[in-house]
């Protein structure tokens, strides 16, 4: 008996601190009109990550909001993608994200600066764990398009590590200041 209370205490502990922080985004309510007359609906849009360079999104639709949070949630757990951070709080380089008429630009930004991002944007970067980050969204405003737009520039991004390991180069090669170049080619 004692062993089972101990069990059930330890998949409650688990159950509190979980993995995955998630936000919810945007929440419509949508209408299907049938012959008796309107049938209501709910669609939700979350983005869920870990805070350490891990995040996705997803989309769920269901009769009631509860429903249609927890479908998405799920949703967005099994979309997630790695993005490499640099210092753990910002990104490596700029970048520009596109999805449909929408269009984002993410740039690094020194330490201090925090998230300069609007609405679905400073969700993901907050799931993402980034810190600091300027950013804009240009052409849509809809929330689903903006989130795909900043995934979408996400994934674009890469690390010295993995150039130096797509080039076969070490990550000193890739990382070298044009300055230290320009000096030794004077010694020369």
């Amino acid at each position: 008996m004692a062993e089972r209370e101990n069990r059930r205490g330890n998949r409650r502990d688990r159950e509190e601190t979980p993995e995955f922080a998630d936000r919810l985004v945007a929440i419509n309510r949508v209408s299907k009109t049938v012959k008796g007359g309107k049938r209501f609906g709910f669609a939700a849009l979350v983005v869920v990550g870990d805070q350490k360079g891990r995040v996705g999104f997803g989309k769920g639709k269901a009769k009631e909001v509860p429903e249609a949070i927890r479908k998405a949630t799920e949703q967005a757990k099994r979309q997630m993608i790695r993005v490499p951070l640099r210092e753990g709080r910002t990104l490596h380089h700029d970048i520009e994200g596109r999805h449909g008429a929408g269009k984002v630009i993410m740039r690094t930004a020194p330490e201090g600066t925090g998230i300069i991002a609007g609405g679905p944007m400073r969700a993901v970067f907050e799931m993402l764990g980034v810190k600091d980050v300027v950013s804009k969204s240009l052409g849509s405003q809809n929330p689903y398009n903006m989130i795909r737009a900043t995934i979408d520039g996400l994934g674009k991004e890469a690390s010295p590590r993995m150039v130096a390991q797509r080039r076969g180069k070490k990550v000193a090669d890739i990382l070298r200041k044009p300055e230290a170049e320009a000096d030794t080619a004077a010694e020369a």
